[in-house]
């Protein structure tokens, strides 16, 4: 019988590849910008049609058009939070302090030859 393969359980607190971050920059880059593409589908149809209210709609939408792809751009060229700042309670092991991996040398002894 086969087992199905299981995602391998996260243990340690190292960040997500870099081949991951890229991917979900991308797929919010081109989410975002499909939602600019509407916009331009709306205001088209709007103007096309003659809506009512279109004083108001058509701003909205031109607002959308032009927000939308700087917000996507700054959104794709920068990278997640580190996982220390997601959080507004710093984790238990935080609080103490770091720990050294060894302990700290002495000062180094000085002969003084005259005394």
């Amino acid at each position: 019988m086969k087992r199905k393969a299981q995602r391998p359980i996260l243990i340690t607190g190292a960040d997500r590849s870099q081949a991951e971050q890229l991917r979900s920059r991308q797929v919010r880059y081109v989410v975002m910008m499909s939602i600019r593409g509407v916009c331009l589908l709306v205001a088209a149809v709007l103007v096309g049609t003659k809506a009512p209210l279109l004083w108001l709609w058509l701003p909205l939408c031109l607002l959308g058009m032009v927000l939308i792809p700087w917000l996507a751009v700054i959104l794709a060229n920068d990278r997640p939070p580190k996982e220390q700042y997601r959080f507004r309670h710093k984790p238990p092991e935080a609080e103490e302090g770091p720990r050294q991996a060894l302990p700290s040398k002495p000062p180094p002894r000085t002969i003084d030859a005259d005394g």
